[in-house]
């Protein structure tokens, strides 16, 4: 049986460790904040119930896919383990964070192992430098919500090997999932096409062009996209959509993606969307 450790519990980590365990993989959900651990894996217990309820799962292979995920604080575990193929990174956005990981990954994780990042816009050959297997990094970038959303961008590093790189796409496929292969760039594809519209819908907010009902009234009778921009980044985070634009700033073009004054003051307010309660829209629940 495939064995696979998630780092991070977060709406990311617990999602990925979610349609691993479904698909039958032993896995390893790591977590250094007990309370965060916690919640997690209370979020997969919920997200399962759920799909008993709409029958996409039986209560038998509910039972089966918690079964299979095993949790802990302690990184170091993994030192002990020999025969973990994968690790897929989900900590938060920031590179100096995803940077100390993957130095200790290296250091834990068995040689032959593929270190995967969930990143959304860090770019992968920076966080393979951390690293003395280059060859063997690579970027699993899920889509949220993890067990719904069919796309797994896979971010091919500048000196990631063809190996992984097949690996890796047949490791999305047993996921039920589409691979797409990237090279890797600021905000890959994904978000180097949506972030820059979100921000632009921020700025029409912002500016009092429109309210954020009105913006995403537009996105999606006019262009027939299912969430309007403004939920989009509620959903995402609004925190996650400052960091990616910083990102696309950084690597890209200063002024081209100048994040909206208005996500950074919500930011900095902590309006985060819908894991804090409030961004553009309240959230009850």
């Amino acid at each position: 049986m495939s064995k696979v450790a998630v780092v991070g519990a977060g709406t990311m980590g617990n999602g990925i460790a979610h349609v691993f365990a479904q698909t039958g993989w032993q896995t390893l959900l790591i977590e250094v904040s007990p309370e965060s651990l916690k919640k997690g894996k209370a979020t997969i217990e919920k997200n399962t119930e759920r799909q008993v309820s709409k029958g996409t799962l039986t209560e038998a292979q509910r039972h089966a896919l918690l079964g299979r995920i095993t949790t802990t604080s302690k990184i170091d575990i993994l030192k002990g383990i020999d025969d973990v193929e994968l690790v897929v990174e989900a900590a938060t956005e920031n590179p100096e964070i995803k940077f100390d990981i993957f130095e200790e990954l290296d250091r834990l994780a068995p040689q032959g192992t593929i270190l995967a990042s969930n990143t959304s816009s860090i770019s992968i050959t920076e966080i393979a430098k951390q690293t003395k297997r280059p060859e063997r990094v690579i970027g699993m970038h899920f889509m949220n919500p993890v067990p719904l959303m069919p796309l797994v961008e896979v971010v091919r590093g500048r000196l990631t090997d063809d190996g992984t790189v097949s690996k890796v796409v047949e490791v999305v496929e047993e996921l039920k999932k589409i691979p797409v292969i990237v090279n890797d760039s600021p905000g890959f594809v994904s978000n180097r096409v949506l972030m820059p519209m979100i921000n632009e819908a921020i700025f029409c907010v912002d500016e009092g062009v429109a309210t954020p009902e009105a913006v995403d009234q537009v996105m999606k009778l006019g262009m027939n996209h299912p969430l309007g921009p403004l939920a989009l980044a509620d959903l995402i985070g609004l925190d996650v959509c400052l960091a990616i634009m910083k990102v696309l700033q950084d690597g890209l073009d200063a002024d081209k993606y100048r994040p909206a004054p208005l996500l950074e003051k919500m930011v900095a307010e902590g309006r985060l969307g819908r894991k804090s309660g409030a961004g553009f829209y309240v959230y009850r629940d």
